[in-house]
C-alpha cells in the first residue's frame, strides 16, 4: 500500500540547512499495523507528514496504492488525502464548540457528499458506534463537554467516516491517563482486525508493543525495524 524510496527531507533556516530525514526506505503491506518510534527530534512526525501528503520530501519517492505520488499537484493531494487517509491527532482537532455528530460529518461536508444532512448522519452514527459511542444523547453533546477518552474516539469516528484506505494517528494516546490510553489502543486493534491498515507514531515502547511492527527512528534514519 505504501512505499518509500530514498525519501530525503531537509529545511533552510536563513544560512543553515536542516536534515530532517536520511534515505528513508519502508515499505507497509495493506493490513498492516506498524508504530512509528523515536525520540522528540527524530523525524517521525516529518515521516508521518509525509505519509499523509501533508508535506513534501525534498527527494526520492512516494508510492501510494500504486502511484508515484510524487509528481501529483496539490489539489491531487488533497483529493487523495480526503478519499483514502484519515488522520488521527494527539490534540483531538475537533470543533471544541461543535456537537459531536458535527464533528464526525464535518469530512462529508467538505467532500460535498453524500447529499442531505440525513444520509450524513446515518453514515455519522454507524462511525460513532463502531468506536463505542452509540448512546445518541452524546451525539448531540458539545465536543469540549465530552471526556478525553470520548474526544478521541468521536476523532476515530470523523477519520473512518470516508471509510480511508490507512488510518494514520500521531501520538493518539498522548493527551490520555493509561486507562483510556488502553482503551484507545485496543480500538485501534479491532479497527485493524477489521481490515484497516493503521500507521501510528508513538513515544511509548509499552504502546508500540501492541502493534504488529515497530519501526524506530532516530536522527532521521530507521535504526531498527521489527515484528511483534
Amino acid at each position: 500500500m505504501i512505499e518509500l524510496k530514498k525519501i530525503y527531507k531537509k529545511y533552510q533556516v536563513g544560512d543553515a540547512e536542516s536534515q530532517i530525514l536520511k534515505n528513508i526506505n519502508l515499505k507497509i503491506e495493506e493490513g498492516e499495523f506498524t508504530a512509528i518510534m523515536g525520540p522528540s527530534g527524530s523525524g517521525k512526525t516529518t515521516m508521518m507528514n509525509i505519509l499523509g501528503m501533508l508535506d513534501t520530501p525534498t527527494s526520492g519517492q512516494y508510492i501510494f496504492n500504486g502511484k508515484n505520488i510524487s509528481s501529483l499537484s496539490g489539489d491531487e493531494l488533497a483529493e487523495i488525502r480526503l478519499k483514502n487517509i484519515g488522520f488521527i491527532f494527539q490534540s483531538f482537532n475537533l470543533l471544541k464548540r461543535s456537537t459531536v455528530m458535527r464533528n464526525v460529518i464535518m469530512p462529508f461536508i467538505y467532500a460535498e457528499k453524500p447529499n442531505g444532512n440525513a444520509e450524513r448522519e446515518k453514515k455519522a452514527a454507524m462511525a460513532l458506534k463502531k468506536v463505542g459511542l452509540g448512546q445518541e444523547k452524546l451525539w448531540d453533546h458539545l465536543s469540549n463537554q465530552l471526556s478525553g477518552g470520548q474526544m478521541q474516539r468521536v476523532a476515530i469516528a470523523r477519520a473512518l467516516i470516508n471509510n480511508p484506505d490507512v488510518l494514520l494517528a500521531d501520538e493518539p494516546t498522548g493527551n490520555l491517563d493509561s486507562k483510556s490510553g488502553y482503551e484507545i489502543m485496543n480500538l485501534f486493534i479491532d479497527l485493524n482486525k477489521q481490515g484497516h491498515t493503521v500507521v501510528m507514531i508513538t513515544h511509548s515502547e509499552e504502546i508500540a508493543q501492541l502493534a504488529h511492527r515497530v519501526i524506530q527512528i532516530k536522527d532521521g534514519e530507521i535504526i531498527k525495524d521489527y515484528r511483534n
